[in-house]
């Protein structure tokens, strides 16, 4: 249902010899996190910013963004029905939390160690997007088109105490967002289910011991403040969802305004990917930089290769369960992981585990 859709002349804008008709269309874009959060900043400063750019060059059609970032309008556990419903004309959907309703979306959640290149993840993605179709009916069925995707820098382990090893981790709560959960499995730690806006809070309180985050959320997030240990495993990188607009929503658009968010939203999908890999290491420092004079400091703990493997070794056969379990449930699973980690491998990619073989 369209709830928020609509438009409206703006009026008569004279030009020197002739008369033009602009239109205004009112459109609403919303998030369940703020914009201090990279990739939902990026929704206003290249998405949003480069929309408005194309449509400006013809001067036909102005859009009057109705902004609703940092949960105004919905929480994180309902990024998908609130696009697909009209509550917001377009939103960030958050695919992690959505494993029942999104399962081809989990794959590289479950295939950790793969890939540490943001950049070429998404264009992994993108491609399984536009070519792969049960990917992209996966998206189309909740009554919305993909604009743009989204997905992760490096994840870690931010503790209250530092750790040796990867075997330091048995018996403690992490916290994890969704599925990410699944990286914890026979390590002996206990995934605690939660979000960048609810981390800090459950690290203050006692909720959990430590968070599996990633540093370009955690130092908007000043997840170092409660965890000031960054046990540095660069874990891998994962697909965490996508821009997207309500279909009705975007059945009205005039053709000209819909190729100027699809162009946008690959503009949004690139440049956030190098963002992510540059980044990252900017926000590693920063946290140590603004973390410097608290008690204890923040202090990055390399991990070595063999204790990076040592983790990924633990791990049952968290990929090939995942398809198996899928596949069982008519959904093509196992096909589209092999699809991803050869996408990985095309592209240069040499993953740690070699996940769905």
């Amino acid at each position: 249902m369209r709830i928020l859709f609509g438009l409206f002349t703006a009026g008569m804008i004279a030009l020197p010899g002739a008369a033009t008709a602009q239109e205004t269309i009112n459109l609403t874009i919303a998030s369940s996190h703020p914009t201090v959060i990279p990739w939902v900043g990026m929704m206003k400063t290249h998405f949003m910013a480069r929309t408005d750019e194309i449509l400006a060059k013809s001067g036909n059609y102005k859009i009057e963004w109705n902004e609703a970032f940092g949960g105004q309008l919905y929480k994180a556990n309902a990024t998908l029905t609130s696009v697909e419903q009209g509550i917001t004309d377009i939103g960030w959907v958050f695919s992690f939390l959505e494993p029942a309703k999104l399962p081809l979306s989990q794959a590289s959640s479950y295939a950790p160690f793969a890939t540490v290149n943001p950049p070429l993840q998404l264009e992994v993605m993108q491609d399984l997007l536009e070519n792969n179709e049960a990917f992209r009916k996966e998206w189309e069925q909740y009554n919305l088109k993909v604009l743009g995707l989204t997905g992760t820098d490096m994840y870690d382990i931010y503790t209250k105490k530092p750790l040796q090893g990867i075997d330091d981790i048995n018996g403690m709560k992490l916290s994890a967002p969704g599925v990410l959960g699944t990286w914890l499995r026979g390590t002996g730690a206990n995934a605690v289910d939660g979000s960048l806006t609810s981390f800090y809070t459950d690290i203050q309180t006692g909720i959990s011991d430590g968070v599996l985050s990633l540093a370009l959320g955690a130092l908007p997030a000043k997840l170092y403040e409660v965890a000031p240990y960054i046990n540095r495993f660069d874990a891998g990188v994962a697909f965490s969802g996508a821009v997207a607009i309500n279909r009705d929503s975007w059945d009205g658009l005039p053709e000209e305004v819909q190729q100027a968010m699809v162009e946008a939203g690959k503009y949004y999908t690139e440049a956030h990917g190098k963002d992510l890999l540059e980044r990252h290491e900017i926000a590693m420092n920063k946290m140590v930089e603004l973390g410097a004079t608290q008690n204890p400091p923040v202090t990055i703990v390399k991990m070595s290769d063999e204790q990076r493997k040592a983790w990924v070794d633990k791990l049952p056969d968290i990929a090939g369960e995942w398809a198996a379990d899928l596949d069982a449930k008519g959904h093509p699973a196992s096909e589209f992981l092999k699809a991803y980690m050869q996408g990985l491998r095309d592209r240069g990619e040499t993953p740690m585990r070699n996940w769905g073989e």
